[in-house]
Protein backbone atom coordinates (compact mmCIF):
# COMPACT_ATOMS: atom_id res chain seq x y z
CA UNK A 1 0.00 0.00 0.00
CA UNK A 2 1.03 3.55 -0.69
CA UNK A 3 4.98 4.54 -1.30
CA UNK A 4 6.32 0.56 -0.88
CA UNK A 5 3.41 -1.40 -3.45
CA UNK A 6 5.68 -1.05 -5.67
CA UNK A 7 8.73 -2.63 -3.51
CA UNK A 8 6.31 -5.10 -2.39
CA UNK A 9 4.37 -7.15 -5.70
CA UNK A 10 -3.04 -1.67 5.90
CA UNK A 11 -5.70 -13.94 13.98
CA UNK A 12 -5.01 -12.26 17.52
CA UNK A 13 -6.16 -9.16 17.84
CA UNK A 14 -4.05 -6.61 20.04
CA UNK A 15 -5.69 -6.30 23.47
CA UNK A 16 -4.65 -2.45 23.50
CA UNK A 17 -6.27 -2.31 20.24
CA UNK A 18 -9.41 -3.73 19.87
CA UNK A 19 -11.72 -3.65 16.71
CA UNK A 20 -11.49 -1.42 14.41
CA UNK A 21 -13.88 1.89 16.00
CA UNK A 22 -17.31 1.95 13.89
CA UNK A 23 -17.18 4.92 11.04
CA UNK A 24 -19.24 7.96 12.29
CA UNK A 25 -21.98 7.60 9.98
CA UNK A 26 -23.03 3.78 8.46
CA UNK A 27 -25.61 4.37 5.70
CA UNK A 28 -25.96 2.00 2.92
CA UNK A 29 -25.42 4.57 0.28
CA UNK A 30 -25.54 3.99 -4.09
CA UNK A 31 -21.94 5.91 -4.80
CA UNK A 32 -23.34 7.97 -7.92
CA UNK A 33 -22.12 10.78 -8.36
CA UNK A 34 -24.18 13.99 -6.69
CA UNK A 35 -24.34 15.72 -10.13
CA UNK A 36 -24.23 13.48 -13.58
CA UNK A 37 -23.73 15.41 -16.62
CA UNK A 38 -23.76 14.47 -20.42
CA UNK A 39 -20.98 12.31 -21.89
CA UNK A 40 -20.55 9.92 -24.83
CA UNK A 41 -20.60 6.54 -23.18
CA UNK A 42 -17.30 4.93 -22.26
CA UNK A 43 -15.76 2.78 -25.27
CA UNK A 44 -13.26 -0.02 -25.35
CA UNK A 45 -10.84 0.53 -28.17
CA UNK A 46 -8.17 -2.18 -29.30
CA UNK A 47 -4.96 -2.00 -30.05
CA UNK A 48 -1.22 -2.77 -28.94
CA UNK A 49 -0.66 -3.82 -24.91
CA UNK A 50 1.29 -1.20 -23.27
CA UNK A 51 4.80 -0.66 -22.66
CA UNK A 52 5.70 -1.30 -18.85
CA UNK A 53 8.55 -0.46 -17.27
CA UNK A 54 9.46 -4.41 -16.98
CA UNK A 55 8.26 -7.18 -19.02
CA UNK A 56 5.20 -8.69 -17.69
CA UNK A 57 4.75 -12.54 -18.62
CA UNK A 58 0.72 -12.37 -18.77
CA UNK A 59 0.59 -10.16 -21.55
CA UNK A 60 1.86 -12.42 -23.59
CA UNK A 61 -0.45 -13.46 -25.88
CA UNK A 62 -2.78 -11.01 -23.98
CA UNK A 63 -5.74 -8.98 -26.35
CA UNK A 64 -4.89 -5.25 -25.37
CA UNK A 65 -6.58 -1.77 -25.48
CA UNK A 66 -7.81 1.17 -24.03
CA UNK A 67 -11.24 1.98 -22.32
CA UNK A 68 -12.07 5.81 -23.31
CA UNK A 69 -13.66 7.64 -20.26
CA UNK A 70 -15.12 11.09 -19.40
CA UNK A 71 -12.43 12.64 -17.04
CA UNK A 72 -15.03 14.21 -14.69
CA UNK A 73 -18.52 12.81 -14.91
CA UNK A 74 -20.12 15.60 -12.58
CA UNK A 75 -19.02 18.41 -15.78
CA UNK A 76 -20.14 18.84 -19.20
CA UNK A 77 -17.59 17.91 -21.87
CA UNK A 78 -14.28 18.31 -20.99
CA UNK A 79 -11.08 15.67 -21.65
CA UNK A 80 -11.58 12.06 -21.97
CA UNK A 81 -9.29 10.05 -20.09
CA UNK A 82 -7.49 6.50 -21.65
CA UNK A 83 -7.08 3.55 -19.38
CA UNK A 84 -5.25 0.36 -20.49
CA UNK A 85 -6.45 -3.32 -20.10
CA UNK A 86 -5.34 -6.35 -20.84
CA UNK A 87 -7.72 -9.44 -21.59
CA UNK A 88 -5.38 -12.46 -20.73
CA UNK A 89 -7.22 -15.70 -22.31
CA UNK A 90 -8.16 -18.72 -20.29
CA UNK A 91 -5.26 -21.60 -20.31
CA UNK A 92 -8.65 -23.69 -21.40
CA UNK A 93 -10.49 -23.07 -24.52
CA UNK A 94 -12.53 -21.84 -25.57
CA UNK A 95 -13.06 -20.08 -21.85
CA UNK A 96 -16.67 -20.60 -21.15
CA UNK A 97 -17.04 -19.17 -17.45
CA UNK A 98 -17.11 -15.81 -16.45
CA UNK A 99 -14.11 -13.66 -16.24
CA UNK A 100 -11.87 -12.45 -13.47
CA UNK A 101 -11.30 -8.86 -13.37
CA UNK A 102 -8.39 -7.33 -11.24
CA UNK A 103 -8.19 -4.55 -9.35
CA UNK A 104 -5.32 -3.43 -8.18
CA UNK A 105 -4.40 -1.24 -4.36
CA UNK A 106 -2.21 1.34 -3.91
CA UNK A 107 -3.19 3.60 -4.24
CA UNK A 108 -1.55 4.24 -7.25
CA UNK A 109 0.64 0.92 -8.24
CA UNK A 110 -0.63 -0.01 -11.85
CA UNK A 111 -2.69 -2.84 -12.21
CA UNK A 112 -1.08 -3.97 -15.81
CA UNK A 113 2.62 -3.07 -14.65
CA UNK A 114 2.27 -5.52 -11.32
CA UNK A 115 -0.58 -7.70 -11.59
CA UNK A 116 -0.76 -8.85 -7.68
CA UNK A 117 -2.39 -12.39 -9.04
CA UNK A 118 -0.81 -16.14 -7.47
CA UNK A 119 2.53 -16.98 -9.23
CA UNK A 120 1.68 -20.75 -8.56
CA UNK A 121 -2.14 -21.14 -9.43
CA UNK A 122 -3.22 -20.02 -12.58
CA UNK A 123 -6.95 -17.81 -12.01
CA UNK A 124 -6.90 -17.88 -15.47
CA UNK A 125 -7.23 -21.89 -15.63
CA UNK A 126 -10.34 -21.97 -17.07
CA UNK A 127 -11.30 -17.91 -17.23
CA UNK A 128 -10.26 -15.23 -19.03
CA UNK A 129 -8.28 -12.62 -16.51
CA UNK A 130 -8.57 -9.19 -17.30
CA UNK A 131 -6.10 -6.51 -15.86
CA UNK A 132 -7.59 -3.18 -15.51
CA UNK A 133 -5.61 -0.05 -14.99
CA UNK A 134 -7.60 2.77 -12.72
CA UNK A 135 -7.28 6.61 -14.02
CA UNK A 136 -3.87 8.07 -13.09
CA UNK A 137 -1.54 5.26 -13.16
CA UNK A 138 1.35 4.67 -15.41
CA UNK A 139 -0.61 2.78 -18.04
CA UNK A 140 -3.07 5.30 -17.98
CA UNK A 141 -3.38 8.65 -19.89
CA UNK A 142 -2.67 10.72 -18.20
CA UNK A 143 0.00 9.23 -15.71
CA UNK A 144 -0.42 11.01 -12.51
CA UNK A 145 3.40 10.03 -11.33
CA UNK A 146 5.49 12.33 -8.96
CA UNK A 147 9.31 11.77 -9.21
CA UNK A 148 10.06 14.37 -7.10
CA UNK A 149 8.43 12.72 -4.42
CA UNK A 150 9.98 9.23 -5.94
CA UNK A 151 13.41 10.91 -5.95
CA UNK A 152 12.84 12.16 -2.56
CA UNK A 153 11.68 9.09 -0.53
CA UNK A 154 15.50 7.66 -2.03
CA UNK A 155 16.76 10.34 -0.36
CA UNK A 156 14.78 9.89 2.81
CA UNK A 157 16.43 6.27 3.76
CA UNK A 158 19.11 8.39 4.65
CA UNK A 159 17.17 11.65 6.76
CA UNK A 160 15.45 11.23 10.01
CA UNK A 161 12.13 9.89 9.40
CA UNK A 162 9.98 12.44 11.55
CA UNK A 163 12.11 15.30 11.57
CA UNK A 164 10.56 19.17 10.33
CA UNK A 165 13.29 19.21 7.68
CA UNK A 166 12.35 15.94 6.48
CA UNK A 167 8.13 17.39 6.09
CA UNK A 168 9.53 20.46 4.40
CA UNK A 169 11.49 18.54 1.55
CA UNK A 170 8.57 16.31 1.66
CA UNK A 171 5.68 19.23 1.29
CA UNK A 172 7.84 20.88 -1.61
CA UNK A 173 8.12 17.81 -3.41
CA UNK A 174 4.40 17.77 -3.28
CA UNK A 175 3.60 21.62 -4.10
CA UNK A 176 6.06 20.86 -6.96
CA UNK A 177 4.11 17.48 -8.72
CA UNK A 178 0.70 19.52 -8.07
CA UNK A 179 1.66 22.41 -9.93
CA UNK A 180 2.93 20.38 -12.69
CA UNK A 181 0.08 17.90 -12.62
CA UNK A 182 -2.92 20.63 -12.06
CA UNK A 183 -2.99 22.48 -15.41
CA UNK A 184 -3.54 19.20 -17.34
CA UNK A 185 -5.38 17.02 -15.29
CA UNK A 186 -8.65 17.74 -12.88
CA UNK A 187 -6.85 16.40 -9.83
CA UNK A 188 -10.36 16.22 -7.93
CA UNK A 189 -11.63 13.86 -10.58
CA UNK A 190 -9.08 10.91 -9.87
CA UNK A 191 -10.92 9.30 -6.99
CA UNK A 192 -12.13 6.22 -5.85
CA UNK A 193 -15.70 6.44 -7.23
CA UNK A 194 -14.39 7.58 -11.05
CA UNK A 195 -12.83 4.56 -10.78
CA UNK A 196 -16.33 2.74 -9.80
CA UNK A 197 -17.70 3.84 -12.63
CA UNK A 198 -14.50 3.05 -14.67
CA UNK A 199 -14.88 -0.43 -13.31
CA UNK A 200 -18.57 -0.98 -14.33
CA UNK A 201 -18.07 1.01 -17.74
CA UNK A 202 -15.65 -1.64 -18.77
CA UNK A 203 -17.83 -4.76 -17.89
CA UNK A 204 -20.40 -2.76 -20.30
CA UNK A 205 -18.52 -2.03 -23.42
CA UNK A 206 -16.70 -5.34 -23.28
CA UNK A 207 -20.37 -6.86 -23.21
CA UNK A 208 -19.69 -9.04 -20.25
CA UNK A 209 -23.06 -10.01 -18.55
CA UNK A 210 -21.15 -11.09 -14.89
CA UNK A 211 -17.86 -11.37 -13.66
CA UNK A 212 -16.06 -11.88 -10.76
CA UNK A 213 -13.99 -9.29 -8.93
CA UNK A 214 -10.42 -9.82 -7.30
CA UNK A 215 -9.15 -7.17 -5.11
CA UNK A 216 -6.08 -6.27 -3.69
CA UNK A 217 -5.19 -4.07 -0.67
CA UNK A 218 -6.75 -0.15 -1.46
CA UNK A 219 -8.73 -2.01 -4.39
CA UNK A 220 -10.61 -3.94 -1.84
CA UNK A 221 -12.39 -0.83 -0.48
CA UNK A 222 -12.74 0.42 -4.16
CA UNK A 223 -14.62 -3.24 -4.84
CA UNK A 224 -16.43 -2.68 -1.45
CA UNK A 225 -17.90 0.22 -3.17
CA UNK A 226 -17.99 -0.90 -6.48
CA UNK A 227 -20.48 -3.75 -4.80
CA UNK A 228 -23.03 -1.27 -4.18
CA UNK A 229 -23.08 0.12 -7.74
CA UNK A 230 -23.21 -2.96 -9.77
CA UNK A 231 -24.18 -5.94 -7.87
CA UNK A 232 -26.17 -7.84 -10.70
CA UNK A 233 -22.75 -7.88 -12.91
CA UNK A 234 -20.74 -9.78 -10.46
CA UNK A 235 -21.12 -13.10 -9.81
CA UNK A 236 -18.25 -12.95 -6.76
CA UNK A 237 -15.89 -11.05 -5.13
CA UNK A 238 -12.35 -12.11 -3.78
CA UNK A 239 -10.51 -9.23 -1.75
CA UNK A 240 -7.29 -9.76 -0.20
CA UNK A 241 -6.06 -7.70 2.40
CA UNK A 242 -9.19 -5.94 3.58
CA UNK A 243 -9.69 -2.15 3.72
CA UNK A 244 -12.84 -0.51 4.27
CA UNK A 245 -13.24 2.35 2.74
CA UNK A 246 -14.18 3.90 6.42
CA UNK A 247 -10.92 2.73 7.68
CA UNK A 248 -8.65 4.47 5.06
CA UNK A 249 -7.49 7.28 7.69
CA UNK A 250 -3.77 6.92 8.24
CA UNK A 251 -4.41 6.28 11.96
CA UNK A 252 -5.59 3.13 11.71
CA UNK A 253 -2.53 1.75 10.19
CA UNK A 254 -1.41 1.86 14.27
CA UNK A 255 -3.62 -0.98 14.31
CA UNK A 256 -2.66 -3.16 11.80
CA UNK A 257 0.61 -2.78 12.79
CA UNK A 258 0.24 -3.85 16.43
CA UNK A 259 -2.04 -6.94 15.32
CA UNK A 260 0.99 -8.17 13.16
CA UNK A 261 3.18 -7.39 15.92
CA UNK A 262 1.23 -9.63 18.36
CA UNK A 263 1.09 -12.02 15.84
CA UNK A 264 4.73 -12.25 15.31
CA UNK A 265 5.84 -11.88 18.87
CA UNK A 266 3.40 -15.15 19.61
CA UNK A 267 4.71 -16.90 16.46
CA UNK A 268 8.51 -16.55 18.23
CA UNK A 269 6.81 -17.77 21.45
CA UNK A 270 5.15 -21.21 20.04
CA UNK A 271 8.77 -21.83 18.45
CA UNK A 272 10.82 -23.28 20.76
CA UNK A 273 14.08 -22.45 19.52
CA UNK A 274 13.12 -19.12 18.68
CA UNK A 275 11.41 -18.11 22.60
CA UNK A 276 14.70 -19.74 23.94
CA UNK A 277 17.08 -17.55 21.67
CA UNK A 278 14.99 -14.42 21.88
CA UNK A 279 12.71 -14.47 25.24
CA UNK A 280 11.98 -10.61 25.09
CA UNK A 281 11.82 -10.19 21.49
CA UNK A 282 8.88 -7.57 22.35
CA UNK A 283 10.24 -5.94 24.86
CA UNK A 284 13.63 -5.32 22.70
CA UNK A 285 11.55 -3.84 19.64
CA UNK A 286 9.70 -1.61 22.19
CA UNK A 287 12.82 -0.75 23.67
CA UNK A 288 15.18 -0.09 20.41
CA UNK A 289 12.14 2.27 18.85
CA UNK A 290 12.80 4.48 21.98
CA UNK A 291 16.64 4.44 21.93
CA UNK A 292 16.88 5.45 18.37
CA UNK A 293 14.65 8.29 18.65
CA UNK A 294 16.94 9.73 21.14
CA UNK A 295 19.98 8.44 19.25
CA UNK A 296 19.79 7.54 15.80
CA UNK A 297 22.08 5.22 14.10
CA UNK A 298 23.74 5.90 11.14
CA UNK A 299 25.64 3.20 8.95
CA UNK A 300 25.99 2.61 4.85
CA UNK A 301 24.97 -0.19 3.00
CA UNK A 302 26.05 -1.16 -0.82
CA UNK A 303 23.04 -1.29 -2.73
CA UNK A 304 23.09 -2.96 -6.41
CA UNK A 305 23.66 -1.05 -8.82
CA UNK A 306 23.18 2.16 -6.85
CA UNK A 307 26.47 1.60 -4.59
CA UNK A 308 26.99 3.09 -0.58
CA UNK A 309 23.81 4.48 0.65
CA UNK A 310 23.65 5.97 3.54
CA UNK A 311 20.75 4.72 6.06
CA UNK A 312 19.43 6.65 9.11
CA UNK A 313 17.43 4.49 11.65
CA UNK A 314 15.42 6.35 13.95
CA UNK A 315 12.76 4.72 16.05
CA UNK A 316 10.26 5.97 13.53
CA UNK A 317 12.02 4.23 10.57
CA UNK A 318 12.54 1.01 12.90
CA UNK A 319 8.51 1.42 12.80
CA UNK A 320 8.47 2.05 9.82
CA UNK A 321 10.49 -0.92 8.66
CA UNK A 322 8.04 -3.50 11.05
CA UNK A 323 4.86 -2.37 8.96
CA UNK A 324 6.01 -2.81 5.76
CA UNK A 325 9.22 -4.67 5.43
CA UNK A 326 9.84 -7.17 8.13
CA UNK A 327 6.06 -8.35 7.95
CA UNK A 328 7.18 -9.51 4.34
CA UNK A 329 10.30 -11.15 5.52
CA UNK A 330 9.26 -12.68 8.52
CA UNK A 331 12.38 -15.23 9.35
CA UNK A 332 14.59 -12.36 9.71
CA UNK A 333 12.53 -10.24 12.36
CA UNK A 334 13.88 -12.05 15.29
CA UNK A 335 17.48 -11.83 14.98
CA UNK A 336 17.52 -8.05 13.10
CA UNK A 337 16.21 -6.80 15.98
CA UNK A 338 18.53 -8.91 18.41
CA UNK A 339 21.27 -7.41 15.99
CA UNK A 340 20.37 -3.96 16.12
CA UNK A 341 20.10 -4.37 20.29
CA UNK A 342 23.83 -5.33 20.35
CA UNK A 343 24.67 -2.50 17.96
CA UNK A 344 24.50 -4.15 14.80
CA UNK A 345 21.87 -2.53 12.21
CA UNK A 346 23.40 -3.84 8.89
CA UNK A 347 20.98 -6.15 8.36
CA UNK A 348 17.46 -3.83 8.99
CA UNK A 349 19.78 -0.96 7.08
CA UNK A 350 19.86 -3.86 4.19
CA UNK A 351 16.57 -4.45 3.66
CA UNK A 352 15.69 -0.81 3.98
CA UNK A 353 18.19 0.75 1.40
CA UNK A 354 17.53 -2.26 -1.40
CA UNK A 355 13.77 -1.78 -1.01
CA UNK A 356 13.46 1.68 -0.58
CA UNK A 357 16.62 3.04 -2.45
CA UNK A 358 15.58 1.81 -5.77
CA UNK A 359 15.87 3.91 -8.84
CA UNK A 360 14.14 1.92 -11.18
CA UNK A 361 10.95 2.70 -9.23
CA UNK A 362 10.77 6.01 -10.41
CA UNK A 363 7.80 7.95 -12.11
CA UNK A 364 5.85 4.51 -11.97
CA UNK A 365 3.80 4.66 -9.38
CA UNK A 366 0.93 7.21 -9.45
CA UNK A 367 1.93 9.21 -6.62
CA UNK A 368 -0.45 12.36 -7.49
CA UNK A 369 -3.29 9.45 -7.83
CA UNK A 370 -2.38 8.25 -4.50
CA UNK A 371 -2.33 11.90 -2.96
CA UNK A 372 -5.69 12.54 -4.41
CA UNK A 373 -7.61 9.48 -2.72
CA UNK A 374 -5.70 10.25 0.37
CA UNK A 375 -6.74 13.67 0.81
CA UNK A 376 -10.22 13.21 -0.25
CA UNK A 377 -11.59 10.31 1.04
CA UNK A 378 -8.63 9.39 3.90
CA UNK A 379 -6.99 12.29 5.99
CA UNK A 380 -10.55 14.61 6.26
CA UNK A 381 -11.98 11.95 8.31
CA UNK A 382 -9.72 11.72 11.12
CA UNK A 383 -8.28 13.89 13.26
CA UNK A 384 -5.04 14.56 14.41
CA UNK A 385 -5.52 14.00 17.76
CA UNK A 386 -7.78 11.04 16.27
CA UNK A 387 -4.75 9.38 15.05
CA UNK A 388 -2.21 10.22 17.84
CA UNK A 389 -4.86 8.09 20.37
CA UNK A 390 -5.44 5.21 18.43
CA UNK A 391 -0.98 5.09 18.00
CA UNK A 392 -1.31 5.56 22.09
CA UNK A 393 -3.56 2.63 22.06
CA UNK A 394 -1.16 0.54 20.28
CA UNK A 395 1.80 1.03 21.30
CA UNK A 396 1.65 3.17 24.29
CA UNK A 397 5.92 2.93 25.28
CA UNK A 398 6.09 4.88 22.46
CA UNK A 399 7.76 8.39 22.40
CA UNK A 400 5.68 10.72 21.56
CA UNK A 401 7.49 11.94 18.20
CA UNK A 402 6.56 8.66 16.95
CA UNK A 403 3.22 8.47 17.51
CA UNK A 404 2.93 11.69 15.57
CA UNK A 405 3.55 9.98 12.64
CA UNK A 406 1.56 7.08 11.63
CA UNK A 407 3.29 4.07 9.61
CA UNK A 408 3.58 4.64 5.60
CA UNK A 409 1.98 8.25 6.29
CA UNK A 410 4.53 10.76 7.69
CA UNK A 411 3.48 14.04 7.03
CA UNK A 412 0.34 13.58 4.68
CA UNK A 413 -1.49 15.81 6.70
CA UNK A 414 0.56 18.58 4.98
CA UNK A 415 1.05 16.75 2.10
CA UNK A 416 -2.34 17.38 1.93
CA UNK A 417 -2.91 21.02 2.06
CA UNK A 418 -0.77 21.39 -0.55
CA UNK A 419 -2.56 18.64 -2.84
CA UNK A 420 -5.86 20.93 -2.77
CA UNK A 421 -8.70 18.45 -3.23
CA UNK A 422 -12.06 18.44 -1.21
CA UNK A 423 -13.10 16.19 1.09
CA UNK A 424 -15.05 13.29 -0.27
CA UNK A 425 -18.72 12.76 0.15
CA UNK A 426 -19.55 11.12 3.83
CA UNK A 427 -22.01 8.82 1.59
CA UNK A 428 -19.57 7.31 -0.03
CA UNK A 429 -16.98 6.99 2.89
CA UNK A 430 -18.99 5.84 5.48
CA UNK A 431 -21.67 3.73 3.99
CA UNK A 432 -21.83 0.51 4.28
CA UNK A 433 -21.90 -2.51 1.31
CA UNK A 434 -24.82 -4.96 2.48
CA UNK A 435 -24.46 -7.35 -0.51
CA UNK A 436 -25.38 -11.31 -0.75
CA UNK A 437 -22.67 -11.54 -3.21
CA UNK A 438 -20.49 -14.40 -2.32
CA UNK A 439 -17.27 -12.80 -1.16
CA UNK A 440 -13.99 -14.18 -0.29
CA UNK A 441 -12.26 -12.28 2.90
CA UNK A 442 -8.37 -13.01 2.70
CA UNK A 443 -6.00 -12.09 5.46
CA UNK A 444 -2.86 -12.59 6.37
CA UNK A 445 -2.21 -13.14 10.16
CA UNK A 446 1.36 -10.72 9.28
CA UNK A 447 -0.11 -8.16 7.52
CA UNK A 448 1.06 -4.95 9.02
CA UNK A 449 -0.72 -3.05 6.93
CA UNK A 450 -4.34 -4.82 6.67
CA UNK A 451 -4.90 -6.33 9.41
CA UNK A 452 -7.60 -9.43 9.74
CA UNK A 453 -9.26 -6.98 12.34
CA UNK A 454 -10.65 -5.15 8.91
CA UNK A 455 -12.08 -8.86 7.90
CA UNK A 456 -14.17 -8.64 11.08
CA UNK A 457 -15.56 -5.44 10.58
CA UNK A 458 -17.01 -6.15 7.32
CA UNK A 459 -17.77 -9.69 7.15
CA UNK A 460 -21.38 -9.18 9.30
CA UNK A 461 -22.84 -7.44 6.21
CA UNK A 462 -21.76 -9.56 3.53
CA UNK A 463 -23.81 -12.19 3.64
CA UNK A 464 -22.44 -15.00 1.72
CA UNK A 465 -18.66 -14.27 2.90
CA UNK A 466 -16.09 -16.93 3.74
CA UNK A 467 -13.29 -15.35 5.68
CA UNK A 468 -9.74 -16.94 6.05
CA UNK A 469 -6.88 -15.89 7.97
CA UNK A 470 -3.16 -17.39 6.04
CA UNK A 471 -0.78 -17.82 9.43
CA UNK A 472 2.54 -16.17 8.65
CA UNK A 473 1.74 -14.52 5.74
CA UNK A 474 1.64 -10.40 5.38
CA UNK A 475 0.39 -8.19 2.85
CA UNK A 476 -0.85 -10.11 -0.18
CA UNK A 477 -1.78 -13.37 0.60
CA UNK A 478 -2.01 -14.04 -3.02
CA UNK A 479 1.74 -14.35 -2.98
CA UNK A 480 1.67 -17.31 -0.73
CA UNK A 481 0.81 -20.55 -1.40
CA UNK A 482 -1.97 -21.51 0.43
CA UNK A 483 -3.26 -18.17 -0.51
CA UNK A 484 -2.88 -18.85 -4.30
CA UNK A 485 -4.63 -21.86 -3.60
CA UNK A 486 -7.65 -20.34 -1.93
CA UNK A 487 -8.17 -18.14 -4.45
CA UNK A 488 -8.55 -20.43 -7.41
CA UNK A 489 -10.80 -22.69 -5.48
CA UNK A 490 -12.98 -19.49 -4.62
CA UNK A 491 -13.27 -18.49 -8.04
CA UNK A 492 -14.36 -21.91 -9.23
CA UNK A 493 -17.05 -22.72 -6.39
CA UNK A 494 -17.52 -19.35 -4.52
CA UNK A 495 -20.06 -21.09 -2.37
CA UNK A 496 -17.78 -23.79 -0.82
CA UNK A 497 -14.31 -22.98 -1.38
CA UNK A 498 -11.97 -25.44 -0.37
CA UNK A 499 -9.95 -23.62 2.98
CA UNK A 500 -8.11 -26.19 4.21
CA UNK A 501 -4.60 -25.10 3.77
CA UNK A 502 -5.36 -22.28 6.13
CA UNK A 503 -5.78 -25.10 9.12
CA UNK A 504 -2.97 -26.84 8.57
CA UNK A 505 -0.32 -23.52 7.41
CA UNK A 506 2.22 -22.56 9.96
CA UNK A 507 4.07 -19.34 10.01
CA UNK A 508 8.05 -19.65 8.44
CA UNK A 509 10.71 -21.01 10.88
CA UNK A 510 12.51 -18.12 12.42
CA UNK A 511 16.21 -17.59 12.01
CA UNK A 512 17.91 -18.33 15.10
CA UNK A 513 21.48 -16.81 15.55
CA UNK A 514 24.08 -18.34 17.68
CA UNK A 515 24.70 -15.60 20.64
CA UNK A 516 27.57 -13.52 20.57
Amino acid sequence: MLRLALALALVIACAACGEPSPPAASNTASPTTSTTAVHPPAEFVGGPCPQTPQPVALLTGARCGELVVPENRTKPGGRALRLAVAIIPSVTQPSGAEPIVFVQGGPGTDGIVHPAVPNDVRINQKRDLILFTQRGNYTSKPALACPEIDRLDIRRVGMLSDAPPTGDALIQAARACHDRLAPNADLTAFNTIESVHDLADLRTALGINQWNVFAHSYGTGLALIYMRHDQNGIRSVALDGVMPPSHGAPGYAWTSAREAFDNMIKACVEQPACGARYPDLAKTFVEQVSRLEVRPVTTTVNVPEVGETTVVLDGGALMGWFATLATHFPAEFPASIDELARGNPQRIAERVATIRADPTNVGVMAQGLALSVMCSEWVPFETAEDARRRAQQAFPEFPDSVKEQAPQFAFIREECDVWKVPKASDAVVLGTTESAVPTLLLSGSFDGQTGPQFVRYVAPHLRRSTEVTVPGAAHGVFSHPCGAMIIAAFFDTPEEPDTGCAQTTKPPPYLITSPP
